[in-house]
């Protein structure tokens, strides 16, 4: 593809591979961006919109929007910040998927038991800024310095086996389940930082022209989440206990209520989230709300 056909496009990084790639397709799909990328391409148009899908390490994300013509990008919070981006780019949306920490971990055999007994020894990570930043204060709390610091190392991949090598007397990787950290016989010792997938676009406007369908691409992301978090409920209920019902259900905003033929009854609808709705259901039941329902959301604009 001649790269100069981008010009005048909006252009969306997306991460090629690894563990957020499958869900950012979710994500486009939801938002209605139709695209056909092709074989080993990792640059395709969208064929409804001015957009052009840019398929980048996620790594590299945050520098490209930052610093480069990239508009929009899907990318690791704690990638973000691993690469110093954080003044350069604007987290616009929290996506809710990739959640995962980034934690300091030593064998379960050793004798280290806390992130003090580590610091001064050596340390093996892919993210070199947040945990050279950390240890850092720890180094200086404890008064360690020279020879004496905590020595940070960088490998670019299987950094959960540098204890078992003898290349480290601890590490500081992300954890998702834990089940590679366990399966290598690690524990964590503390979190560094907590991390998700989030939507960012540059901190300065490159591309002023696009920020109506910058603002419109985002809108749709926004719905595309808010309908997989949530689900609407509805529920009828006596008039005198609305208040009851409604501190129960209040809604993103606001419920929708509405009034019914029967006197003294209204209905009720609202959006929750759907980790909490077994228990939302009991307590509009105990408070003599009927006719309850429950309808997951395909999509939704909030």
């Amino acid at each position: 593809m001649n790269l100069e056909s981008l010009d005048g496009r909006l252009l969306f990084a997306i991460p090629k591979k690894g563990r957020l790639y499958e869900k950012c397709l979710s994500i486009l799909a939801g938002a209605d961006i139709q695209f056909r990328r092709h074989h080993r391409l990792d640059v395709c148009l969208a064929l409804n919109h001015p957009i052009a899908l840019v398929f980048l390490p996620a790594s590299d994300i945050p520098s490209f929007v930052g610093k480069g013509n990239v508009d929009l990008g899907i990318t690791g919070h704690d990638v973000i910040l691993e690469a110093t981006m954080q003044e350069h780019v604007t987290e616009v949306l929290r996506l809710g998927f990739g959640k995962c920490a980034l934690q300091v971990q030593v064998p379960e055999s050793s004798e280290i038991k806390t992130v003090d007994d580590l610091a001064g020894k050596r340390v093996v990570t892919s993210f070199e800024v947040l945990a050279g930043e950390y240890f850092d204060a720890i180094d200086t709390r404890l008064q360690l310095s020279g020879e004496n610091k905590t020595r940070i190392e960088y490998v670019g991949g299987s950094v959960e086996a540098a204890c078992a090598l003898g290349l480290a007397d601890g590490i500081v990787d992300l954890v998702e389940s834990g089940d590679t950290m366990r399966a290598a016989g690690l524990h964590a010792l503390a979190t560094v930082l907590d991390s998700e997938a989030v939507l960012i676009k540059s901190t300065v406007p490159k591309h002023t022209h696009l920020a109506p369908l910058i603002g419109l691409i985002t809108s749709r992301i926004a719905g595309v989440i808010a309908s997989s978090k949530y689900v609407v409920c509805q529920y009828n209920i006596l008039r005198t206990q609305l208040p009851a019902a409604t501190a129960i259900t209040p809604g993103r905003r606001a419920p929708t209520i509405s009034p019914l033929e029967e006197e003294n009854w209204l209905a009720v609808s609202s959006m929750v989230e759907k980790g909490k709705i077994a228990t939302i259901m009991d307590r509009l039941v105990a408070i003599g709300a009927e006719d309850i329902m429950i309808f997951n959301l395909d999509n939704c604009r909030v």
